[in-house]
């Protein structure tokens, strides 16, 4: 179980190129701005699309340049965060978690949907957001939505879970709430993760490997 890729992408200055494999661990990437970190969430998720190599994860193939395959984004099963949240501002908390679940509909049977409505009540029992279930994403705190956005990547159950930054908007006090929080959920998580970060606490929290990227290419 894990995830391997091989990623080449051409970028307005540089060659993107990275190669690496881990299993179900937290991965930290660390880089200046504009050195690539955001282009491999991207290519993972299908967001963009490398120019060559291949994406495995759990051994399923979820993109290959040889092979001419390119799984959709919505069929790739990867939980993503965004650095902003990527809260939708016309939508409570709770149809924000559950955003996910009604995107899979055509993908999976009725008693799978229905099991992935209760694990989200679980999950924002877990996250101690549902005090927040009908409340307006516009109406709470910073670190509110950080927990919004963390429940909704992992409603799905996805095999991969990519982190932007995700607190970097957070205020100190915040953030040491919120690192514990994080911290024991990764306990049960148990999946391969990906985390970009430009802070070294961080890193040294959570990391179970880290690479340094530079223009591309890993350092």
């Amino acid at each position: 179980m894990g995830i391997a890729f091989r990623l080449v992408k051409q970028l307005n200055y540089f060659t993107l190129d990275v190669d690496f494999a881990m299993g179900n661990e937290l991965l930290v990437i660390e880089g200046a701005s504009g050195a690539g970190k955001t282009t491999i969430l991207n290519c993972l998720a299908g967001i963009v699309t490398p120019d060559e190599g291949k994406i495995t994860v759990d051994d399923r193939v979820l993109f290959s340049h040889t092979d001419k395959v390119n799984v959709p984004t919505e069929k790739r099963n990867i939980g993503y965060l965004f650095q902003n949240y990527a809260l939708f501002p016309n939508m409570t908390v709770r149809q924000n978690v559950l955003y996910g679940v009604k995107n899979m509909k055509e993908y999976c049977r009725r008693s799978e949907r229905k099991e992935l409505l209760a694990y989200a009540d679980n999950m924002m029992e877990t996250l101690g957001i549902s005090h927040l279930a009908d409340k307006s994403a516009t109406s709470i705190s910073g670190g509110e939505k950080q927990r919004v956005a963390l429940a909704r990547a992992m409603v799905t159950k996805p095999s991969l879970l990519l982190l932007d930054e995700p607190f970097s908007a957070l205020d100190e006090n915040t953030k040491s709430r919120i690192y514990e929080e994080f911290g024991k959920f990764r306990e049960t998580l148990r999946i391969p993760t990906i985390l970009i970060t430009h802070n070294h606490r961080e890193t040294e929290l959570f990391a179970d490997k880290n690479i340094t990227l530079k223009e591309g290419k890993v350092i």
